[in-house]
């Protein structure tokens, strides 16, 4: 429901949508008006990325959203991804840049990393996948 570029305001605060298309084609990582922080939804992990095998993904797009729209912003920008398997809440930039064992790589390489995943299909992603894609909103 939102635009590259689109703002949300609430309160003295903003938010600046910068769409980031890869894991999915809806993908969006939301910036904050300083640009000090980043929610990157499930584009940019913390030492890791969304699967690009279902729901629209593609390996090279993400690789491309997340270093142009994402490793663009201020080194100490703190990244907060939509969820972390490990734990972990927060990242930075610098860090990912320095130490993403996927996104450091060349394009190429990433593309064969991300191809030999060989993940499980998520449970109930027949039912997730058509949900997400029209925002949860079903017809009444």
């Amino acid at each position: 429901m939102l635009s590259d570029g689109d703002t949300i305001s609430f309160g003295k605060h903003s938010l600046t949508v910068r769409e980031t298309p890869g894991h999915t084609d809806g993908c969006v990582t939301y910036v904050t008006g300083d640009q000090s922080m980043a929610f990157t939804g499930d584009a940019l992990l913390i030492r890791g990325c969304g699967r690009t095998d279902f729901q629209q993904g593609c390996s090279q797009k993400l690789y491309k959203s997340v270093h142009q729209r994402i490793f663009t912003l201020p080194g100490h920008c703190l990244l907060y991804p939509g969820h972390d398997y490990k734990g972990q809440t927060v990242s930075t930039v610098d860090e990912e840049t320095k130490f993403n064992p996927r996104l450091t790589k060349p394009l190429d390489e990433f593309v064969k990393i991300m191809n030999n995943l060989n993940l499980p299909k998520p449970a109930k992603i027949d039912i997730a996948v058509p949900a997400n894609l029209v925002c949860g909103l079903h017809d009444v």
